[in-house]
């Protein structure tokens, strides 16, 4: 068999239906077609409405049932605007994407990664369940792809290589979204317990004078002393700006390199 034809079947193979599905919904949405009286709801509507229950719950929470309960109808009538959960989620996730206000093209690449970074902790705190979903799994989704597209794009004509670029928003996404996950799960245990973080700390400060060895741990002794554990304007701004200072190292380090 001639190669290219065999390179297109291999390539029809791959095409699965579940995926073709999903994409089509994604990148071809059209309104179903309903008999008789006209449709009381759109696909918006049932996004927005899942949206909701998630915010509330999390991923956990999310079902057809539970959606069609927030909008007043029948379970099964959902299946006829989203085929299932899984292209919800998709849907879902694109719907929040879209909130993001990115950085323009041209913005210089510092305050633009740093907005970049905000935007997306920011829509994180807004929609936690976003992380319960497989990150290196997202979607192929228009708003998705766009977020990928600008971050990409704060880079690429800096002087490093396209491989760094990819490894340096993979840091900074890497970042964002481990310092959420903290923040979300604290919020989480401020609404269960009703103490905050420093009320905690309060809370065990017998911990100190009862079990807490200088001598074993003398480092973490200094650091405490100095007041480094200290936090006043919160974990997110001081560390974005640490992480943007050693992208600007390594951004100088490639021009450099490049300089004949």
């Amino acid at each position: 068999m001639p190669p290219d034809r065999q390179n297109e079947e291999d390539r029809e193979s791959d095409r699965t239906a579940e995926a073709t599905r999903r994409l089509a919904l994604l990148w071809a949405p059209t309104e179903p077609k309903t008999r008789g009286r006209k449709a009381g709801l759109t696909r918006d509507d049932v996004v927005g409405a899942a949206i909701a229950v998630a915010d509330e719950g999390g991923l956990d929470a999310l079902s057809m049932r539970r959606v069609a309960a927030a909008l007043r109808v029948g379970a099964m009538s959902l299946y006829t605007y989203v085929p299932g959960r899984t292209e919800l989620i998709d849907l879902m996730v694109d719907r929040a994407y879209s909130e993001l206000d990115l950085p323009a093209p041209g913005t210089p690449w510092r305050p633009a990664l740093a907005t970049y970074a905000r935007e997306h902790w920011n829509l994180y705190l807004r929609h936690p369940w976003i992380l319960q979903t497989n990150m290196w799994r997202a979607p192929l989704a228009p708003y998705v792809l766009d977020a990928q597209e600008a971050g990409l794009r704060i880079l690429v004509d800096e002087g490093t290589t396209e491989r760094q670029v990819v490894e340096i928003i993979g840091v900074v996404d890497n970042f964002v979204q481990g310092l959420a996950r903290g923040a979300i799960a604290e919020n989480r245990d401020r609404e269960n317990t009703g103490l905050d973080r420093d009320a905690y700390w309060m809370s065990m400060n017998s911990f100190w004078e009862d079990w807490f060895d200088v001598e074993r741990y003398p480092t973490m002794t200094r650091v405490w002393e100095a007041g480094a554990f200290d936090e006043p304007d919160g974990p997110f701004e001081p560390s974005l700006e640490r992480l943007l200072d050693s992208i600007e190292l390594t951004i100088e380090k490639a021009r450099k390199s490049r300089t004949p």
